[in-house]
């Protein structure tokens, strides 16, 4: 979404305005498909287990995260560079590894829209990103917005690009990741992205490359609409070495802090990879990035990211270093290698570059079982006994247990941890997992239940208005204003529903939904928990859905019928 080349448009067509002004605040997100993961369990893991992923040479996928050919867990952070634009700004790679990068993101050219990048240059890339001691993503730019911007090349071009690199990027795997194509479809039938990224990376594997492969969203990047997201596990599968990972970009769709961390939490919570290959900070007329959630949840979950862009910009405002000169940063600059949570403060060097082996490979001891107190009808504060580790304890994960899985709910890097956003009067079981600063990460505690407070002001004074928004074929997108038709705010609540055709919701913004078959209950969000005399919340939510689509019949608030207008 936001090419560097001064002559290269910078943000989405104008005519795309109109309805990206409308998701302003919004991101529209598919489903992870159900089923079990390929990725190994961490309960395996720590049992010594190995997983397919980590049978292949150099960098690999394992647990849902990017490891190095030692297992020791490897966290990008860094930068974009357009080296195809910029061929000899070639100090660059030193410079933005002399302010503490651990890894750079380099624009190529298969030579379908710009001057291809040949093999001489790919390897002097490569070797000089050695030479500074960086992991170096490789990415292939003529395919941005595929569909949409008539000048874009196909994934299928970008492959055989890569395939014709083949002896350049062979024994280079600890060191590289084959970038397959940036932003590789714009906002026109993004559902037509998923067929030729799995053709693409099948085409990858055909040909004998082993490297980790880094796939791209659709919708310029920032899938908007859950394309991704929603096909995220049949991508996956169709690597059968499961050496692949995810990148979602992130600019103004993503300016706040729920649709972040509820799309990063999504493939966190289905051991799906993901980093964000490309974020920017500063606002446009689309909106204003929360640069600050994105690098706090990169840092709380420990995935990669890579800013953009080094220098050279279209539009100079995202420009990390004027003019290439690294001691004249701009803000946004100084906001990614100085800031809180940022480069200088939370990167590490591949341990490829060091003595082969991770500095730290033992895991905390499991902490003590977790015990409730300052329990709420929506939330609950959590305490146990400290874990202990042969360096240090760097932090806890609360985790949400259930149906066999488990899914972090809180983060904290004391003995205790408040969870929030929970449904009234219902039943939640919870364990905590210690972590060290080398990301290894305990066994489970012992488990506690808490059963929530039955709070609330009551229904009853209401109306429920739903319709659905859009349909593709298995899923659909619906929308659920609740009214408060009364004369005394209502607040907290739950609002209950049922559909009668196998319908599943598989992700809500607004609130949260739990469901049992076709029943659903729904907790708000913090910043929809009180519904005002005379008010109105919205709530907006993907699911999945067979031939037949009926609207719920009934809405209950707080356990009273609500009108269906």
């Amino acid at each position: 979404m936001r090419p560097a080349r001064r002559d290269t448009p910078r943000t989405l067509p104008a005519r795309l305005l109109t309805g990206l002004a409308a998701l302003i605040g919004l991101v529209v997100v598919g489903a992870l498909c159900p089923g079990a993961a390929l990725a190994q369990s961490p309960a395996a893991r720590s049992a010594g287990v190995p997983s397919a992923g980590a049978q292949a040479a150099g960098l690999h996928i394992g647990d849902g995260r990017l490891l190095e050919g030692n297992g020791n867990d490897f966290v990008m952070r860094g930068v974009n560079h357009a080296h195809t634009w910029y061929p000899g700004e070639t100090q660059s790679l030193a410079d933005v590894k002399a302010l503490g990068a651990n890894s750079v993101r380099v624009v190529l050219s298969d030579g379908h829209r710009w001057s291809e990048n040949g093999p001489a240059d790919v390897a002097a890339v490569i070797e000089q990103c050695k030479a500074n001691r960086l992991i170096c993503v490789l990415e292939v730019h003529d395919t941005t917005g595929y569909a949409e911007d008539a000048a874009a090349g196909t994934l299928d071009h970008a492959a055989d690009y890569w395939i014709g690199l083949k002896d350049v990027l062979a024994g280079q795997e600890d060191y590289v990741i084959v970038n397959i194509g940036n932003e590789p479809w714009g906002n026109t039938d993004p559902a037509g992205w998923t067929e030729p990224t799995v053709a693409a990376v099948k085409k990858l594997r055909a040909a004998g490359l082993q490297h980790t492969i880094m796939v791209d969203a659709p919708n310029w990047g920032q899938d908007w609409q859950g394309v991704m997201r929603a096909n995220a596990r049949s991508v996956y599968d169709a690597d059968p070495t499961g050496n692949l990972i995810f990148s979602i970009h992130m600019y103004s769709v993503f300016d706040t802090a729920q649709e972040i961390t509820d799309y990063l939490n999504a493939f966190v919570d289905a051991e799906l990879p993901i980093l964000i290959g490309e974020f920017g900070g500063p606002a446009d007329q689309y909106g204003d990035p929360d640069e600050d959630t994105m690098m706090a949840t990169a840092e709380q979950l420990r995935l990669g990211y890579l800013a953009w862009s080094w220098s050279g910009n279209t539009d100079p405002v995202l420009d990390l270093a004027l003019d290439f000169d690294p001691s004249r940063l701009s803000g946004w600059g100084e906001r990614i290698f100085h800031g809180v949570n940022g480069i200088a403060q939370t990167s590490e060097e591949a341990t490829v570059y060091g003595d082969g082996a991770p500095d730290d490979t033992e895991a905390p001891t499991a902490p003590g079982a977790p015990s409730a107190t300052a329990v709420t009808d929506s939330s609950v504060t959590l305490g146990w006994v400290a874990a202990t580790d042969d360096t240090a304890v760097s932090g806890y994960d609360v985790v949400l247990v259930g149906d066999g899985t488990s899914s972090t709910v809180a983060s904290s890097t004391t003995t205790t941890a408040t969870v929030t956003g929970l449904t009234a009067a219902t039943t939640y079981t919870f364990a905590v997992h210690a972590r060290d600063a080398a990301g290894n990460r305990s066994a489970r505690s012992a488990t506690v239940e808490v059963t929530t407070d039955g709070g609330g002001t009551p229904g009853g004074a209401c109306s429920v208005g739903y319709r659905v928004v859009g349909e593709w074929p298995g899923g659909f997108q619906g929308e659920i204003a609740v009214r408060n038709t009364g004369s005394a705010a209502i607040g907290p609540w739950t609002l209950a529903f049922a559909f009668a055709d196998g319908q599943t919701v598989t992700n809500m913004w607004g609130g949260t939904a739990t469901q049992d078959a076709g029943a659903v209950n729904v907790a708000p969000a913090s910043y929809t928990a009180t519904i005002p005399a005379g008010g109105t919340v919205t709530l907006g939510f993907t699911a999945r859905k067979g031939d037949t689509n009926t609207a719920p019949a009934a809405f209950r608030l707080n356990g009273a019928a609500c009108a269906t207008p």
